[in-house]
């Protein structure tokens, strides 16, 4: 890979991050709501109150002081003192994140892998009940929205069947005997809320690799390599697989990024103690530092996400390193 082609693509990412971070500052200045109304919770408060909490946050500055102070700290890893929780941004998010990665994580695995595999075997089985049964399957799970199908899991497997539990990552006021039983109890409430995000995600990826296996089994390359008398298996496996994945590797970067936001429904849902549900309770009480935080750790990841697949795609696919 070139060296130019890289650092154009790493210049163009850090831009669109500092663009991102000018945005994520004033985005929520101009959300409606008064934060100090929020954290005082008291419209009786005296104005010596008022006054103490803006400068204990630094509201008393003008916006332009603020977006200063904002940036500075930003460089020193400081992402500010939430209003509601009244803790570092940064201790509170690195608190959540690991559940979400967790989940998004195993969701993604189970997905990706499910996804491919009968993305192909369909694309192979074009017109067949294999093909039309993965067919059907996709349309219907892409086509529901991620929270009603974890209703749906809640209501059949938890409460009607009481397989799994309902909410929660652990077993609240469980002693463990070892690490393996904590594990087990982990795992238990994991199953759900990564199968309800898995599901929906496996619609798309089969989708995805299904059409662009069909459309690469029709290329001039492929017949040429059967008349050479190759296999299908081989074509399948050494020629039409990896050009069909330069699809795939886009929509897998862009859901990984998003894919934290993403979570927020399922992690509402099944009470995760992960990043989208503080995000959830940030918003409903205008905590303006730990939506900024929350903001930047999904952009960040999204830039990221999009510079990953750009590389990628350059050693996929040499004609995109020009």
């Amino acid at each position: 890979m070139k060296l130019k082609y890289f650092a154009k693509k790493l210049s163009n990412a850090i831009v669109t991050l500092f663009f991102v971070l000018v945005i994520n500052y004033f985005l929520f200045r101009v959300m409606p709501g008064n934060p100090l109304a929020m954290m005082l919770r008291d419209p009786k408060a005296s104005p010596e109150s008022v006054e103490k909490m803006k400068h204990l946050f630094g509201l008393d500055h003008p916006w332009y002081v603020q977006f200063g102070l904002y940036v500075k700290a930003l460089l020193k890893g400081d992402l500010g003192m939430s209003f509601l929780f009244k803790q570092p941004v940064v201790d509170l998010i690195a608190t959540k994140i690991v559940p979400t990665l967790l989940l998004v994580g195993v969701a993604t695995l189970v997905s990706l892998l499910g996804g491919i595999f009968l993305g192909i075997l369909a694309a192979r089985k074009r017109g067949k009940k294999v093909d039309v049964f993965s067919l059907s399957f996709s349309l219907l799970t892409y086509s529901m929205p991620t929270f009603w199908v974890g209703v749906v899991l809640v209501a059949l497997l938890s409460v009607h069947f009481t397989l799994f539990p309902t909410s929660g990552m652990s077993t609240a006021g469980m002693v463990f005997a070892n690490s393996m039983d904590e594990v087990l109890d982990v795992a238990h409430h994991l199953l759900l809320p990564a199968l309800s995000l898995s599901l929906v995600l496996l619609g798309q990826y089969v989708l995805i690799m299904r059409n662009s296996l069909i459309d690469e089994l029709t290329e001039d390359y492929v017949q040429t390599a059967k008349a050479k008398g190759f296999s299908e298996k081989y074509i399948v496996r050494k020629h039409a697989v990896p050009n069909a994945m330069l699809p795939m590797v886009t929509v897998i970067s862009i859901n990984l990024g998003f894919m934290i936001a993403g979570a927020i429904e399922i992690e509402t849902v099944f009470s995760w103690p992960g990043i989208g549900r503080l995000m959830y309770e940030a918003l409903l009480n205008r905590d303006y530092p730990l939506l900024q935080g929350i903001f930047l750790i999904i952009s960040i990841c999204v830039i990221l996400a999009n510079l990953i697949a750009d590389v990628l795609y350059g050693y996929l696919d040499p004609r995109v390193k020009g």
